[in-house]
């Protein structure tokens, strides 16, 4: 609790439609799950009827981040930012990530006394560590200071949300993802499916994501395994694991229904990460009937019922017993995951600004 706990109302769903204001560091055209977790909660609140602005890099000068130059940052937005804010006259502030536009929308808050929430989705001390080698310590006292200004921390998993409560972090919310059932949906429901990888040699072991060295993706091309693999996705890693690893076929990105098929048409997906908070692409792939290879960790731990994946440090061991698993099970799992909910329960949990 801090010391604007006097100003928090809730916002309950069924309440009037709100004004609400969503700040981030990662948006369009960025493609990665903070992205779709924001764009597709906004477009839920906005069918529901309130008018939701989202501010990102997108309006302001950016630089590219070094290291990754797909992802742009925005230096000293403070000033912008509350032209912007101010413009849009929000009801309730959500704060997406610990970025430069989120620590500076922070200090607005901070400073006019408003409450804002915030949402815990990437772990940046590991991601700074895996990068650069310096320990995660100093990157943690750093983002629990951040969100403690707050009124509520948004997490997407119980595991996630007992690791931060070791970490110092408090008032932790439960909000977790959903999927889009009616586009992630398994080939033999869709009489146009066509598989992608039907001229590779089966099974296809597939990893759909950010080729960054955070995500761990060499722990699954290293691996001694029967058919294919395949990479969707790109990254300032995609380069060097080419030409590492010359036998897996790297696909770039996808989008929309080329997506969809592209988990659809694999027998087995594969995810290396041990830094993720949840992994959108764990429900996708289930949602088209793909069982889940994967280490044991926050996300996958969450995330993979049994019966829709195997979990374990030997990753091989469970490529190798997720390939037996039912595919119906896995497309029925994941219909419990609705978008929709997600969005009910955000906005639960914001907290309105005062009136005057």
């Amino acid at each position: 609790m801090n010391d604007l706990s006097w100003a928090v109302r809730p916002a309950m769903a069924g309440t009037a439609a709100m004004r609400l204001l969503i700040v981030t560091d990662a948006w369009h055209p960025q493609v990665n799950g903070v992205v779709r977790t924001v764009d597709t909660v906004t477009e839920h609140l906005k069918r529901s009827g309130d008018t939701v602005e989202v501010i990102g890099p997108d309006r302001f000068r950016t630089l590219p981040l070094p290291s990754y130059p797909e992802i742009r940052i925005v230096p000293w937005p403070r000033r912008r930012l509350q032209r912007l804010v101010d413009e849009f006259a929000p009801d309730a502030i959500h704060i997406a990530t610990e970025g430069p536009l989120g620590w500076a929308m922070r200090a607005i808050c901070l400073k006019r006394g408003w409450p804002f929430t915030t949402s815990f989705h990437t772990r940046f001390p590991e991601y700074l560590q895996a990068r650069t080698g310096l320990p995660p310590g100093l990157a943690w006292g750093m983002l629990r200071r951040f969100h403690a200004a707050g009124s509520g921390v948004f997490a997407a998993t119980a595991s996630l949300r007992a690791e931060l409560r070791r970490r110092g972090f408090t008032n932790l919310r439960a909000w977790t993802r959903g999927v889009a059932l009616e586009q992630f949906r398994p080939g033999d429901t869709d009489p146009a499916f066509t598989n992608p990888w039907a001229d590779l040699p089966r099974p296809i072991s597939l990893y759909v994501g950010r080729v960054a060295v955070e995500k761990n993706i060499e722990a699954f091309l290293q691996l001694d395994l029967p058919g294919s693999k395949v990479v969707v996705g790109d990254g300032p890693q995609r380069a060097a694991l080419q030409r590492r690893f010359p036998d897996v076929h790297f696909a770039g990105w996808r989008q929309g229904q080329e997506l969809a098929a592209a988990y659809a048409g694999a027998d087995v997906f594969v995810f290396p990460s041990v830094t993720d908070t949840f992994g959108l692409v764990l429900l996708e792939a289930m949602a088209c009937g793909t069982p889940v290879a994967a280490f044991p960790v926050t996300g996958p731990l969450d995330v993979v019922a049994p019966g829709t994946g195997a979990l374990g440090q030997d990753l091989r061991a469970a490529v190798l017993a997720a390939l037996d698993c039912d595919r119906e099970a896995c497309r029925r799992h994941a219909e419990g995951f609705s978008w929709q909910a997600c969005a009910e329960t955000f906005r639960q949990h914001l907290v309105m600004l005062p009136r005057d």
